[in-house]
């Protein structure tokens, strides 16, 4: 079966057919990962503490430790990191403002010019050029996106981040904990609910990558999986050279 209907317009055709996946991830990409790794770091953690023979209650204490350190640790570093990045653009943004202020010809030519370089003619160049410059905010917006390579627009903000980050690591750290908290007293249902949690995870991943869901899903399972057991492995030989 062909892709395209021949009977269909060109533009209708080409629009219902050449589409893409979301390449930036999104929203979806940072709160899938943030959740994967506060389910990683957390069942690594209590699996290592279990090793070594801890009782229930140190478990659970050492889950909602964890799960509090993490969340607060990945918020304070996205939100710093954010706005690092964020006052970084916002400088070179004033440098760039300040330039087509004290030099409108030269930023004009230099306009000009990068266009020239992507096979526009001279001459249509300039007056592209021309007409995009007479608005010093809309060139400031189009200088920031051809050599920044930013949209002055669509700034990321820290405190989205930080709550952001903070939310998914602990709505994934919680999913081992999540068993003993409701009264299980084993280390299995925690490990069974949060490879759940990490297949899942991993699935959903596979929604701005080319993989399959399960692919992702079994990968990320046995990535998990792995750290937990050898987390388990250090626990029981500290837990018994400690003993």
């Amino acid at each position: 079966m062909d892709v395209m209907d021949a009977s269909a317009p060109t533009h209708i055709a080409h629009r219902d057919n050449h589409t893409h996946r979301d390449v930036n991830g999104g929203w979806l990409r940072p709160a899938v990962f943030g959740a994967m790794d506060g389910l990683v770091s957390n069942l690594a953690l209590m699996t290592g503490v279990a090793g070594g023979a801890a009782s229930q209650q140190t478990i659970i204490i050492t889950g909602l430790a964890g799960l509090a350190a993490g969340a607060f640790s990945m918020a304070a570093g996205e939100y710093t990191s954010v706005a690092s990045q964020r006052e970084l653009v916002l400088a070179e943004l004033d440098v760039e403002r300040r330039e087509l202020r004290k030099h409108p010809k030269d930023e004009l030519e230099e306009l000009a010019a990068l266009y020239e370089s992507r096979g526009v003619e001279p001459e249509l160049a300039r007056e592209v050029a021309r007409q995009l410059s007479k608005d010093p905010e809309q060139a400031l917006e189009i200088h920031a996106r051809e050599e920044l390579g930013i949209d002055p627009s669509d700034l990321p903000s820290p405190t989205v981040a930080a709550v952001s980050s903070f939310g998914s690591f602990a709505l994934g750290a919680l999913l081992p904990v999540l068993p003993y908290l409701l009264g299980a007293s084993q280390l299995w249902p925690a490990v069974l609910l949060a490879l759940v949690g990490l297949f899942g995870c991993g699935a959903v991943v596979a929604r701005v990558t080319a993989r399959s869901w399960w692919f992702s899903g079994l990968r990320q399972l046995a990535l998990g999986g792995a750290a937990a057991g050898v987390t388990y492995v250090l626990g029981t030989l500290f837990g018994t050279a400690v003993g």
